[in-house]
């Protein structure tokens, strides 16, 4: 999993670090993210996720209107009582101590919306529409159970750029995850509080 957020990262990078040399108007951004669970991924794993990241790439068409892709991962880890638990796939129940694991790759194309070009504190709104791939495992005892699904996501976005220096700043968001149900699992819906580095803009 790690392998493959790192490889589209670099595939996005080298399709763009020429072009950014040349324009001003390409933005990217770099961030750590912590992810909180909600609906029935919370019903999953409950604990937050401390180990997450994220890229972005902007083009800013105008001084406020950016569009770009982003691409992130998140790992989710959540150890569970013995004790008896329904399925998620089917309407069985099994018993037993779980240790639940879930990594999110969301893959999207982003818009985003800057109301103060130029100045030291710029927030922005935004919207994400693409896929989040998501493998879970579930471990008791001697049995594992996988799943690896692609959701259809949707992501709306609240930020702010802060400027450092020239072209350099601290990025701030916070962004919604809602990775729809799918026939083989259900909704994949989380939070995510973002800080980074930007540059570029």
């Amino acid at each position: 999993m790690k392998k493959l957020i790192v490889s589209a990262i670099i595939l996005v990078s080298g399709l763009f670090i020429q072009p950014a040399a040349a324009q001003q108007h390409n933005f990217y951004s770099f961030t750590y993210s912590m992810g909180f669970s909600t609906g029935d991924f919370s019903d999953f794993i409950g604990q937050a996720s401390f180990r997450g990241a994220t890229f972005d790439y902007r083009r800013m068409v105008t001084d406020q209107i950016g569009v770009g892709v982003e691409f992130g991962w998140s790992a989710w880890y959540e150890e569970m009582d013995y004790g008896t638990y329904e399925s998620e796939t089917s309407t069985s129940s099994i018993t037993g101590k779980q240790f639940r694991y879930c990594s999110t790759v969301p893959m999207l194309a982003s818009a985003n919306y800057f109301i103060l070009p130029g100045e030291k504190f710029n927030p922005y709104a935004g919207l994400g529409l693409g896929t989040i791939f998501n493998s879970s495992e579930l471990d008791m005892g001697v049995w594992a159970f996988t799943s690896d699904t692609w959701h259809f996501a949707l992501k709306p976005e609240i930020g702010a750029v802060i400027e450092l220096s020239p072209g350099v700043g601290a990025i701030i968001s916070g962004k919604y995850y809602a990775a729809f149900e799918t026939s083989e699992s259900k909704s994949r819906n989380y939070i995510t509080a973002n800080v980074g580095i930007a540059w570029g803009f």
